[in-house]
């Protein structure tokens, strides 16, 4: 490719039309320190050996690429290869940005750490990396997620964070986003907002971006070693789409298709998917101009995916960029679909995935068998299934 992707965004923190910084004018100091701080961060050697430390050590990368023999065999189709997120301490890719936050936090001094959660791994994630560097953490959370993930919850209570139910709005993902930036607007001189996905106001799409690509430079070393050669495919999950850009970013500029998995839930009637990027328009949503599921009057829609990591309104506006690009192909995946590759893989291979990287292995189980068997798709498994077990037996009646 001509352009290189990987240098984006620009120093307004847009890629193409989308991301910036639309917040208040007072805030502005407080994200513009956070970003000087993050950048004096990543050229700081002793910075970098720590989270590198921390990765190798604690993290336990790098993770796994393993090929899916018994699920490609039974597809005939392509070789499908797992890039294991889920073997990383707390089960999922997200520590590998809450450590990154952790430290930087620490090094800004905050007393603080806040977050978001939507399926619980990023607060656990949070609340892991709070405990280890030594500062305070409070997650919010939708009162519905609360109940479907209540595993994740007592985690992150036993890892000292405080958790807030939210109970505003549809009290899902979108609303704990809202209730967390309230709670940061309130004192943001010494609480960290540390954003779980690639979204909102520069410079965090950037930042966690960066910490998650580590995904894609060990999986090109690995499928190098393990192939010779680059993948025909990479396929990852989208919700705010952290751990899809975490293995698509070291790839941009190779001659690999890349496919990102949204979630189409029930139906696609307003309020019953969350599928972004192929419904929605470019709006504004928590700082950032983005691809949005609104109204007539610019509002976000309710949304719904029976991952609750998944079901956001927006999306990362790297994602958006990458769309309208032509750079990645967004496609989606319903619950039925989720629901069915998450027995196949639990089945097949002895790996029960989270729900909401069933979205992509669904994808994978139908992609592979049109391609031809010297063809190989690399999935990203973005988390385990261990959350998901009690809602879902509830789902099949187990």
């Amino acid at each position: 490719m001509k352009n290189n992707l990987k240098v984006l965004p620009n120093k307004e923190g847009y890629y193409g039309e989308y991301g910036g910084q639309i917040i208040p004018p007072e805030l502005k100091t407080i994200f513009d320190e956070i970003d000087v701080s993050y950048r004096e961060a990543i050229e700081d050697e002793s910075f970098l050996e720590e989270y590198q430390m921390l990765l190798r050590d604690y993290v336990g990368r790098p993770s796994p690429l393993y090929y899916a023999k018994n699920l490609s065999e039974k597809l005939g189709g392509a070789k499908i290869y797992l890039k294991r997120e889920d073997l990383n301490h707390t089960g999922a890719h997200k520590i590998n940005h809450t450590l990154g936050e952790a430290l930087l936090a620490k090094r800004m001094g905050k007393k603080k750490l806040l977050a978001e959660t939507g399926a619980g791994q990023h607060g656990v994630a949070l609340a892991t990396a709070a405990a280890i560097v030594g500062i305070d953490c409070e997650i919010h959370m939708g009162e519905i997620d609360i109940k479907k993930q209540h595993q994740n919850v007592l985690r992150m209570k036993l890892l000292g964070a405080k958790v807030v139910s939210v109970t505003s709005g549809g009290k899902c993902l979108k609303d704990a986003v809202d209730s967390a930036f309230e709670t940061f607007l309130s004192d943001p001189q010494n609480i960290f907002f540390a954003i779980g996905s690639v979204v909102g106001p520069h410079p965090y799409p950037m930042i966690v971006r960066d910490f998650q690509s580590i995904i894609g430079r060990e999986a090109k070393v690995q499928i190098g070693e393990k192939e010779g050669v680059l993948p025909d495919y990479l396929i990852a999950c989208v919700g705010g789409g952290s751990n899809a850009i975490g293995l698509f970013h070291e790839f941009l500029n190779d001659d690999v298709k890349m496919i990102g998995v949204e979630p189409s839930g029930k139906s696609f009637k307003d309020g019953e998917h969350a599928a972004t990027l192929t419904l929605g328009k470019k709006g504004a949503l928590h700082g950032m101009m983005t691809y949005l599921l609104q109204d007539e009057k610019g509002e976000p829609l309710p949304v719904h995916s029976i991952a609750s990591g998944l079901d956001y309104p927006g999306v990362g506006p790297v994602h958006a960029d990458l769309k309208d690009k032509g750079r990645v192909e967004y496609v989606c995946i319903n619950d039925k679909e989720a629901l069915g590759a998450f027995l196949e893989l639990s089945k097949t291979e002895g790996i029960i995935p989270a729900l909401e990287s069933a979205h992509a292995i669904a994808h994978a189980i139908k992609l592979s068998p049109t391609l031809k068997k010297e063809e190989i798709i690399i999935v990203n498994l973005s988390g385990r299934g261990d959350k998901d077990v009690d809602y879902v037996a509830e789902r099949l009646e187990l």
